[in-house]
């Protein structure tokens, strides 16, 4: 039976719950109402205001998957994650918004490009690389909405005590309704409302952890102090401590750096949903204001999640005498949920609640949204050359198969997968799309015959990384095993802990520079077309 207590906060969760709906309610109307045309639609029109673009783009960039996954990651892994919220930073919003951002708006306003594919696709005047690419992001993209649903429904789950499948699938129909309708005016709208509870969140977050553990210095000393306590397994493999890097060039310090670092940090300059967030502003100068908010944000969000996942380990040995994975039950994405159930107030669990809901809804609508946009611009409108209404009908109905998609894999994958999940998509997306995106915004020479050869390239290394040599891929889905008799292809270390992201992209760029060097120039109209107002 509740005390009196518990049910006035239970109260006050569903009171907070209601407004907050209510809000998204409306804020999904009037994107709703808004959106006029494809253009309203795919690019809100292009006119957002740099605070709505900028908070738009950072909900979209963390979301569950950072918090929940990568906070739990660094409970795992420790303060090495640190070094990906540097990353974020410089590249995710400074390099991403002043380099590659502004270029992005005036290519995509010069072409009038609506989505991320169809403005590679127009840049190199090829329909193959608007399919291919839509087919890229419809097919990749569901492995990682499915671990954003996995973070919302596991918090639910832990705080409310409902269960699992029933948590996903609420969660779901909620954001399915404005998304389908509201398009990307309705979905930057209510970002910018997720955005800023979850900032509020965040901070609220760390100061309360670091008064419960006595204080920043004592904290920080005590993580510190707890070296000796890393299993002797982990140990092995190269952990030396939740303060202090691994072993250089050891396993772990192979699945930190390449793929938890380089994998997300990289891929971040080419996630479809966030590039197209460039092209919803109406000039450079918005990019320019929307610098500072994005990067306040980024730090307060992966900062706060890395510091306290990492640190949710003095907390738990020094109440229940484990480690946090060990409290968690051995899986890495449960740690910041029983921490916060088991550390904070119960009001305050309630309240955060809202902060992970907005996190993960945030991030969930921009990713069906760009699915439903790669199915009903880039391949069905690219394939057809049927445009108008019939194609927003398309992605509508598209953004309701990939909604179905995400819940299925969100039931069928397994525990600790959702930082993982998170950095192969990421990675795929670096791969797939940096080396030509970076190449056709810099490089006039850039041919269409070396962004198709690129683009194939960067997807097949990576598609054959997983399957046969990178071996926490690879062994799951046992396609190596059943051709080769063995988990892996190569065996000899580090190849095995190697992301694919270090081979692909690289050899991807290399591809792409060499077959433009030995193909055709495009027509210089053209290409001035595309560069005109570029300096």
């Amino acid at each position: 039976m509740r005390s009196w207590g518990c049910d006035m906060n239970l109260l006050l969760l569903n009171v907070i719950i209601l407004i907050y709906l209510l809000i998204t309610i409306y804020l999904g109307y009037r994107g709703w109402k808004g959106t006029k045309s494809s253009e309203d639609y795919m690019v809100a029109g292009r006119r957002a205001h740099p605070y709505i673009m900028a908070m738009s783009y950072g909900a979209t960039f963390i979301s569950t998957s950072a918090i929940v996954g990568f906070g739990g990651t660094a409970g795992l892994f420790g303060m090495g994650l640190l070094y990906l919220t540097l990353l974020n930073i410089f590249m995710g919003v400074f390099i991403a918004f002043i380099v590659y951002g502004k270029r992005t708006r005036k290519m995509g306003y010069n072409l009038g490009a609506m989505t991320f594919p169809e403005l590679l696709s127009k840049r190199f005047n090829s329909r193959f690389i608007q399919y291919f690419s839509g087919l890229v992001i419809f097919l990749g993209m569901p492995l990682y909405t499915s671990v954003v649903l996995i973070g919302a429904a596991r918090f639910m789950e832990t705080t409310l005590s409902i269960d699992f499948d029933i948590a996903i699938l609420i969660y779901t129909v909620i954001i399915a309704a404005y998304v389908i309708w509201g398009g990307l005016r309705g979905v930057m709208l209510t970002d910018a409302l997720q955005g800023t509870i979850m900032f509020l969140g965040m901070l609220a977050l760390l100061i309360m952890t670091y008064s419960h553990l006595g204080g920043i210095v004592a904290a920080h000393q005590a993580l510190t102090d707890m070296a000796s306590l890393v299993p002797a397994k982990l140990a092995a493999q190269g952990h030396t401590g939740w303060t202090s890097m691994p072993t250089a060039g050891s396993a772990w310090w192979w699945t930190l750096v390449s793929t938890i670092v380089m994998g997300v940090g990289i891929g971040v300059l080419a996630m479809p949903q966030l590039v197209i967030r460039f092209m919803t502003v109406k000039s450079g100068k918005e990019l320019n204001r929307a610098v500072l908010v994005g990067g306040v944000f980024i730090l307060a969000m992966t900062g706060v999640a890395f510091v306290v996942g990492a640190l949710s380990n003095v907390y738990f040995y020094q109440h229940m005498g484990k480690i946090a994975m060990d409290a968690a039950g051995g899986n890495s994405d449960s740690i910041i949920p029983v921490f916060i159930n088991s550390a904070m107030p119960e009001f305050f669990v309630y309240i955060f609640m809202l902060t992970l809901l907005a996190a993960a809804m945030s991030t969930s609508a921009s990713q069906f949204h760009a699915q439903g946009t790669a199915m009903g611009r880039d391949i069905y409108e690219t394939l057809t050359q049927n445009k108008g209404r019939s194609s927003i009908l398309v992605t509508r109905v598209s953004i309701a198969l990939a909604v179905i998609i995400a819940v299925v894999l969100g039931y069928l994958l397994p525990g600790n997968i959702i930082a993982r999940g998170t950095a192969i998509f990421f990675g795929l997306c670096a791969a797939a799309f940096l080396p030509m995106f970076t190449c056709g915004l810099f490089w006039k020479r850039t041919t269409p015959a070396g962004a198709k050869a690129g683009l194939v390239t960067g997807t097949l290394v990576t598609i054959i990384f997983y399957l046969f040599i990178h071996k926490a891929e690879s062994s799951v889905l046992g396609i190596s095993k059943l051709l080769l008799g063995r988990d892996v292809l190569i065996t000899q270390m580090p190849w095995p802990v190697v992301d694919p992201v270090v081979v692909a992209l690289p050899l991807a760029f290399l591809v792409t520079v060499a077959v433009s060097l030995f193909t055709k120039e495009m027509d210089k109209k053209y290409i001035d077309k595309c560069f005109e107002g570029i300096r």
